[in-house]
């Protein structure tokens, strides 16, 4: 009998643990949804300040403070309330830390907006309605803190 099929048997029985943890940790994964209001503004330099309330799939949850700055060219004042969904998430306190992010908007009076930005695996998108006015494309960082 040639050892071939048994060295390819051998070597699936050994990467099948692997296999296993690998699904058992996406099994894992939680979903977390954050409700927020910022408020901000800018000219060529962006800043934005707010707060938020992030509840988790597991009964996790926590307030956060939301902070945004970047730069571009950018023009406006805004006061936005909306939602965040979390991706890539297994424990609440992955959401912490800062985030890239980079956007075009435009808005007069009431606007709409919606961004996606990412920090490592984790992702998370924001989408809300507020009211001021905007025009502009820039780049920078959302940080969430405790």
């Amino acid at each position: 009998m040639s050892r071939a099929p048994i060295l390819v048997l051998v070597a699936l029985l050994a990467g099948a643990p692997l296999l296993y943890a690998g699904n058992a940790h996406a099994a894992n994964e939680i979903t977390c949804r954050m409700t927020f209001e910022l408020h901000g503004w800018s000219a060529f330099y962006k800043k934005a300040d707010g707060s938020g309330q992030v509840r988790c799939s597991n009964g996790q949850h926590m307030q956060v403070h939301l902070r945004s700055r970047g730069g571009g060219l950018s023009f406006g004042k805004s006061a936005i309330n909306g939602v965040g969904r979390f991706s890539g998430i297994y424990d609440i306190n992955e959401i912490l830390g800062t985030y890239a992010v980079g956007e075009a908007h435009a808005g007069a009076a009431s606007s709409a907006h919606g961004t996606v930005m990412t920090k490592g695996n984790v992702s998370l998108a924001l989408s809300g309605t507020g009211k001021g006015w905007n025009l502009g494309v820039d780049f920078g960082k959302f940080t969430i803190s405790r």
